[in-house]
């Protein structure tokens, strides 16, 4: 039979006492407080919760801000293109207010019986100058053609001129006047170009 010390069960005994303590004491004896990690843990949650209602509130001002910008754009989108639409409407007013004068005057022309050839041919050369300087105070002017160097980017050849007169690429005759809008082209210049190689 193996000999035991006398002392080994009771030793034992104590050891397990003395490291066995109940749940709500800590090694030093104190007594525990079971309630402060809860407490810690509604406290993280309550300022969660407030951080999130913060950001709800700036994210909700912030889509409020956002849909009052669009709303103003789509304001000023419409009455851009209102606008716009009235000044297409509206622009040629002036203008043709000009051109009703000349427009009597053709109608009294037309009116006139019994006029001679000498008295019609005055009334149209009236006619057009009248034209003429309602257009020029519009900025439109003819384009020089006769005589000038032929320019493809203010006439149109419509026909090529063998001749011994005119210098090679030079407009003979113009067959249809041009006109530009200040420094727009309205209308190219129809005309016929001289071609002399020997010029």
């Amino acid at each position: 039979m193996a000999k035991t010390n006398g002392k080994g069960n009771g030793d034992a005994n104590r050891l397990d006492l003395d490291h066995e303590l109940p749940e709500s004491f800590d090694e030093q004896g104190s007594e525990i407080d079971d309630s402060a990690p809860e407490s810690q843990a509604k406290a993280s949650a309550a300022e969660q919760e407030t951080e999130i209602d913060r950001l709800r509130s700036e994210r909700a001002m912030y889509l409020d801000r956002l849909a009052r910008l669009q709303a103003e754009f789509d304001n000023y989108r419409k009455r851009s293109v209102r606008e716009q639409q009235e000044f297409r409407d509206y622009a040629l007013v002036d203008a043709l207010k000009q051109l009703l004068p000349i427009l009597d005057s053709l109608d009294h022309a037309l009116r006139t019986e019994n006029a001679s050839a000498g008295d019609f041919r005055a009334g149209v050369d009236l006619i057009d100058r009248q034209f003429h300087d309602v257009l020029s105070k519009l900025g439109v002017e003819p384009i020089k053609a006769s005589g000038e160097p032929f320019d493809p980017t203010l006439h149109q050849a419509i026909q090529m001129v063998e001749t011994d007169e005119t210098n090679d690429n030079h407009v003979i005759d113009e067959l249809q006047r041009g006109y530009k809008l200040h420094d727009r082209l309205l209308r190219p210049a129809m005309v016929r170009v001289a071609s002399n190689p020997k010029k």
